[in-house]
Order: structure tokens, then sequence, then C-alpha cells
């Protein structure tokens, strides 16, 4: 039985629902798994050239089902969004629309605060006017930089070490406003390191499959002792799904959960399963970025049931399929 069958009284209470950034990994797959439930899903996205928009529609083409509509829209757009949310009544928000990535963001911060910050106010502004009960917020493990391991979710995040952290925390503590002034019902959703098919161009595992089945370079930032706490896009889409349920206000880590992975042990499994051997280029340290993530999901696992499921040596062999198999 899925976390989805499993939560079909939650999903009852969700007839029509938002999902911002439906062209994005994320999204994409969390779109997906709510039109399989019977779920109608109005997505937008802006489209952005942030990466190859050929991959953003691909994802939106695995969209194509009679309860989904989509709008190009960017949440920067309150005007926009405002028209949006006159024509629709939504039961929920999936608010999975962000400027990602640490290291662009040192570059841009101005893109990530008006994309991150002002794009979730602009939100809540029209779930406050059109009477919108629940908002699942996208967050990230990027605010835990600097604490103890493994990250807990009522730890002190008051340090991020980049503007995306620093726009990402904004957009909490927004929410939260929101949820005292007008009782807005919130889930901020912290994801760790998500990876998996269709998956961000940005990212190591995108990046470093793509280039070891070309024969390239991979492109390795400090030691490859780093290490992350690898979460599959299914895994994540189902954690984030199931905090649509009313909880007040929470943060709820959704993480691998077991201890993290290096880069080095993922470029192993990569090889094992491509045949080839990875040709590795090391160069300096991001200081933004952190050297280890890792997840308490022990909150993730009381209030909404969920634990992954995908393990990280069976997630690498559904990426490296795709990436020899399908991808665009």
């Amino acid at each position: 039985m899925t976390y989805l069958e499993m939560s079909c009284y939650d999903l009852q209470h969700m007839k029509k629902v938002l999902v911002t950034g439906a062209a994005g990994f994320i999204g994409a797959k969390t779109a997906q798994k709510l039109l399989a439930s019977g779920v109608e899903v109005v997505g937008i996205d802006n489209l952005n050239d942030y990466y190859d928009p050929e991959l953003k529609n691909y994802r939106l083409n695995s969209l194509n089902h009679p309860l989904f509509s989509f709008e190009n829209l960017d949440i920067e757009n309150s005007q926009g969004l405002e028209s949006l949310f006159k024509r629709h009544q939504f039961d929920v928000v999936f608010n999975l629309a962000a400027r990602a990535g640490v290291r662009y963001s040192i570059d841009y911060p101005q893109i990530y605060m008006s994309t991150n910050a002002m794009g979730t106010l602009n939100i809540l502004e029209c779930m406050r006017k059109f009477n919108v009960a629940k908002l699942v917020l996208a967050s990230t493990s990027s605010l835990y930089a600097g604490q103890d391991m493994p990250f807990k979710e009522d730890l002190e995040v008051n340090t991020p070490i980049s503007p995306y952290a620093a726009s990402k925390k904004a957009a909490e503590q927004m929410a939260y406003t929101y949820h005292y002034l007008h009782k807005i019902d919130v889930s901020v959703v912290r994801y760790f390191t998500v990876y998996g098919p269709a998956g961000r161009p940005d990212m190591s595992p995108y990046i470093f499959a793509d280039k070891l089945l070309k024969g390239e370079e991979l492109p390795v930032y400090g030691s490859g002792l780093q290490s992350r706490d690898f979460t599959y896009v299914d895994d994540i889409a189902d954690g984030t799904i199931l905090a649509a349920k009313k909880l007040g206000f929470e943060i709820i880590n959704l993480g691998g959960g077991n201890n993290p992975y290096t880069l080095h042990q993922m470029v192993e499994l990569m090889e094992k399963f491509s045949g080839k051997k990875a040709k590795m280029k090391y160069s300096e340290a991001v200081k933004a970025d952190m050297e280890v993530t890792w997840a308490d999901i022990s909150k993730a696992k009381k209030l909404l049931g969920w634990s992954p499921k995908v393990g990280f040596e069976e997630g690498i062999a559904h990426l490296m399929k795709w990436h020899a198999d399908l991808k665009p």
C-alpha cells in the first residue's frame, strides 16, 4: 500500500489544488502523483532559463492528464496570481516554485529574495483574500548550516550562509506570520538533497551522471568527501502531499534519515550501474556549501506516517537508467 493510498481520507479534502513550480523537478512529480490520485491540479511556472527549458517541457509533458491545466505565470506577478485565484477555488496551495541553488544565489541575491520571499508573500496574500486554508511550503536543509546533526526542526536556524538559505528563511517566517494573523494552516517541508530521474541539471547527481556517460570529467568542488542526506524524488513528493493535512503550523524534515553518503560513494554507484570509470576534476570548495547534511525525520514519521522507501543504491540505478535511455 502506498502513502497516498493510506492517506486517501486527506486527499478527499483536496478537490482542486495549485502547484507552483509545476515544471520543476519536485513540482512535476508532486503534480503527477496528485493527478494519479484523482485530484484536479492547476500548475503554474514561469519556465525561466536558469537551466534548459527543454527539460521543463519534458516534465510538463508527463502531466498530460484531463485533470491538469497549466499557465505560464510567475509567482512574482501579484496581479496575475490574483486573477488566477479569482478563477479557481483551491483547497490547498503547494508552493514549490523557487529560485534554487546555493552557488548561483551568491552572484544573484536579488533574484532569490524577489522570487523566494516576495513570491511567497504574493501567494499568502492571495490565500488570505480568497480564503484558501492550507499552504505547503517547500524549504531547504541549507538553513541548518553549522548546527549539530542529525538536524532537528526545533534547532535555531538564524545563521544562513547563502542568499538562497536566507531567502527561504524569510519565506518560512512570512508563512508563520500569516498563520498567526490570518489562521492559514501551514506545513513547511524542508527538503534534503533531492535526486532522481529528470532532476535539476545544476546538482551533482545530474551533472555526474551526464558527464560520466559522456566520458567527460566530473567537476568536484572540495575533497569529494562532503556528504549529503540524499532523498529520492518520489519519496519527497509523497511527503509533500501528506503534509497537506491540517497541522496548524509545522516545520517538517523530509530526508533520507540514514547516514549521509559522500560524493565519492555516489560516483562509485554510478560507475557500477554504467560500467564506466569516472574521471574527477577537483577544484576549491565553495564557501557557502555545507560539508554534511543529515535529517532527523522522526517528526515526519510521527505527524505524516512518512519515511523514505527508495534506498540510495536503487535510486541511483533509476537515475542512471533515465540518463542512458530517456534524457531529452
